[in-house]
């Protein structure tokens, strides 16, 4: 998710004169953006929370403490789900070099926070990227399974008309509604669900010279 759009997250420059910090933030996504343009129902949730992976999640996603961080929250949340041990974005990012200041300049990429994930499970650890819809589909039919987790990287502006490049835990795929259930980690977007079209649209862009894409662990 780096260059998540020149800063897609949440720090592209931070600066101190004289004692102030300056931050410059993403595009901002407005409540009323974020409540017509996805579901977010309580019966709609409730249905998608009781899919087999979304509900090792325990109805509850650890937000992301920073808009940089939506990466290793999103490893966090998924190593939890699956009885992991690097739970929180301190223990996913631990050792690893990355963030260190607690902000991941730029943001990670999709290479990048598999690099970090590796460090963290035995499991293996895959980038998918280039799918096609078909292939995004399949994928999706899997996303149903416990011992599998997707983390997808997409861009917001494709989805909610602004925003930028982002990681969250897919929760699964409600095959018969063709709605896919994202447990975002950012508080203000909360999990919701998408139409499979909409959101392969929203992966399917560019990061840099490469495409975003999942991050399977298995």
């Amino acid at each position: 998710m780096r260059r998540i759009g020149a800063l897609a997250a949440v720090l592209a420059t931070m600066a101190s004169v004289g004692g102030t910090i300056f931050i410059i933030s993403p595009t901002k996504v407005s409540s009323d953006a974020i409540r017509s343009s996805v579901v977010r129902s309580e019966s709609e949730l409730a249905k998608a929370w009781e899919l087999p992976a979304a509900a090792t999640f325990e109805n509850r996603v650890a937000w992301q403490s920073n808009a940089s961080m939506c990466g290793p929250a999103s490893v966090a949340n998924a190593l939890r789900s699956l009885q992991e041990t690097a739970t929180s974005e301190g223990a996913v990012l631990s050792g690893t070099g990355r963030c260190w200041s607690g902000i991941c300049f730029m943001g990670l990429t999709l290479d990048e926070l598999a690099e970090v994930t590796r460090l963290k499970t035995k499991r293996t650890v895959t980038v998918l990227r280039n799918l096609s819809a078909e292939e995004f589909r399949r994928h999706l039919r899997l996303a149903n399974d416990t011992k599998r987790r997707y983390i997808i990287n997409f861009n917001r502006k494709s989805i909610f008309g602004a925003g930028v490049g982002h990681h969250s835990p897919i929760g699964g795929y409600l095959e018969r509604e063709d709605m896919v259930f994202v447990l975002d980690v950012n508080r203000d977007f909360r999990p919701w669900l998408v139409e499979r079209s909409r959101l392969f649209a929203a992966m399917d862009t560019w990061d840099g010279d490469r495409k975003r894409g999942l991050l399977l662990i298995e």
